[in-house]
């Protein structure tokens, strides 16, 4: 065994999720995920451990049910993955292959989604929104931060007005400016979300107060910022908490986002309900508060194109899921078919 060990409950283990293990198998919270293996940390140390037939068998089904960082899992006297724990919390975005209406989690059982958004070359309000709605989706607790805030001032009253309900703060990983406000409580979890260049990186290792994550400058002549971390990775911070780093997200598609999309864009689901028709489209219907809403100026026509845009996503996602969903029950039955009328040849 590993001469290392770890206390469970400072990696969040507790009750709920002791009564969900099954008897004869160890916990294990993953930290690192690669092709059919994951890095866990146990009660006895860290090692390396594979997905179980049993679970391939589970995400051949739904990938959804893969490790991810942050879960914890149930393993075997092999050192085998045999399942995923349910989760608390969880970040999925629209899966990436094309042609495939699945989703991919990036993280999981976090307490706190820290959105990264730098503030140069200048803070891009509609990604800020299109993460908050993953982010309240999750379960977790959304924080906006904006990084990079020595190079230039931010107009933070504008960038709450994108994201009622949510914490915002502006951060410096060189200067040190908001890193107190931010750091993680014990046996609490963070992750990391944000395009390439946000800073994320310089973030972990300004709370670790060491070198933990390679780091690249941006791109002088664009300000855009190029590809550090290249994998997922939780990480265990001083004083007891703990973050989870992801690479720079070039596409984040929303998956099963209504209830995110709602709460990211509380005050226009308050308007929509005081539309004089329940199936208000918002485009030009007679009586409607969201357009009477921007009309007036109490609204801006950014953040309603914004939610425009985002709920058309959602809905198609939906009805992808759904065709998908369908495909899948076909198959099933037709095989089901298929086997009966052998059975019954005579």
């Amino acid at each position: 065994m590993a001469s290392v060990y770890f206390n469970l409950p400072a990696l969040g283990w507790d009750g709920d999720f002791a009564a969900s293990l099954k008897p004869g198998h160890v916990p294990a919270r993953v930290t690192r995920v690669d092709r059919g293996t994951c890095d866990v940390f146990t009660a006895d140390g860290e090692l390396r451990a594979a997905h179980s037939a049993a679970l391939k068998r589970a995400a051949a089904a739904d990938p959804v049910a893969l490790p991810c960082v942050g879960d914890w899992v149930a393993i075997d006297g092999d050192n085998q993955i045999q399942e995923v724990l349910p989760r608390r919390s969880s970040i999925v975005r629209a899966g990436v292959t094309p042609g495939v209406a699945q989703g991919q989690v990036l993280a999981a059982n976090m307490d706190v989604v820290y959105i990264a958004e730098p503030a140069v070359p200048r803070v891009d309000l509609g990604r800020i929104e299109r993460f908050l709605a993953l982010a309240w989706e999750s379960g977790a607790q959304p924080v906006v931060l904006i990084t990079k805030a020595d190079l230039t001032s931010v107009d933070l009253a504008e960038v709450e007005a994108a994201a009622p309900g949510a914490t915002v703060r502006a951060v410096s990983s060189l200067t040190g400016e908001g890193l107190e406000e931010v750091r993680i409580r014990p046996a609490r979890t963070a992750v990391l979300l944000g395009k390439s260049g946000a800073g994320k990186s310089t973030l972990v290792n300004a709370l670790a107060g060491a070198d933990r994550m390679a780091t690249q400058e941006i791109r002088a002549a664009d300000g855009r910022g190029r590809h550090t971390t290249a994998h997922r990775e939780l990480l265990l911070l001083p004083g007891g908490g703990m973050i989870i780093d992801t690479p720079g997200l070039r596409s984040i598609g929303l998956y099963d986002a209504e209830e995110g999309l709602s709460q990211a864009f509380s005050e226009l689901e308050e308007l929509a309900g005081q539309c004089r028709f329940h199936d208000c489209a918002h485009e030009a219907e007679p009586g409607c508060a969201v357009l009477a809403a921007a009309e007036e100026g109490e609204l801006s026509e950014r953040r309603l194109a914004s939610w425009r845009k985002l709920q058309r996503e959602a809905l198609w996602m939906a009805s992808r899921t759904d065709a998908r969903l369908r495909a899948e029950k076909t198959r099933e039955w037709k095989i089901i078919h298929k086997s009966m009328r052998g059975r019954n040849r005579p």
